[in-house]
């Protein structure tokens, strides 16, 4: 599949590396004309061209940078969009909500996107090895796209995650105050824990 990774920061990074491992072709969008990608094996180009050259696009950026990312592109036509942003203010008060969540006002923004949102709960830290006990922990996922729905499903499991099907997108409306949870905790119980769903 190819997969056009929006953010090398540390998310895009793990992301990006992991999905290279499961054999997917992944390409980083730079803004800097000629950079080269900070993970082996990954292309790199313009924002805009990555965009339109991939089947799946993964949103790794901060918030504020979302809608200006996403409005680069006038017509999405019907390209999978993930999107892993968390809009979180000062003291992790939450930027959207509680009517709306960012993943719903990048939908708005993204004409013609499948947005799935996905990959915002936890940290990156997960995403470089989500195994604990031997076996792949949460990840929490929610679109209103069946078809989107498998894909990320699918992804979410090359990342070596369990996927857990939120619901709707509006669902993402819990998982971003979700992300503030885990992040709130980090202080206490540092960065290697996880939140899971345990089915008897």
């Amino acid at each position: 599949m190819k997969i056009a990774m929006i953010g090398a920061g540390n998310v895009g990074r793990a992301l990006g590396a992991a999905w290279l491992r499961a054999g997917h072709q992944v390409t980083f969008g730079v803004r800097e004309p000629g950079a080269k990608s900070s993970v082996p094996g990954a292309g790199a180009s313009g924002v805009k061209t990555a965009i339109e050259q991939a089947e799946v696009i993964v949103l790794a950026v901060p918030y504020g940078a979302a809608a200006e990312t996403v409005q680069l592109v006038q017509d999405w036509k019907g390209k999978v969009l993930i999107d892993c942003t968390n809009p979180l203010g000062p003291g992790l008060t939450l930027a959207v909500g509680f009517n709306s969540s960012g993943g719903e006002q990048i939908a708005s923004q993204a004409k013609g996107a499948r947005v799935v949102k996905a990959f915002n709960t936890t940290g990156f830290n997960n995403m470089e090895n989500p195994k604990y006990g031997g076996k792949g922990v949460t990840m929490f996922y929610a679109t209103d796209d069946k078809s989107a729905a498998t894909i990320a499903e699918q992804l979410i499991r090359d990342v070596g995650f369990e996927p857990e099907f939120a619901g709707a997108l509006k669902q993402a409306r819990y998982l971003e105050p979700l992300a503030a949870l885990w992040i709130s905790l980090t202080p206490r119980l540092g960065r290697d824990f996880a939140i899971a769903v345990v089915k008897r």
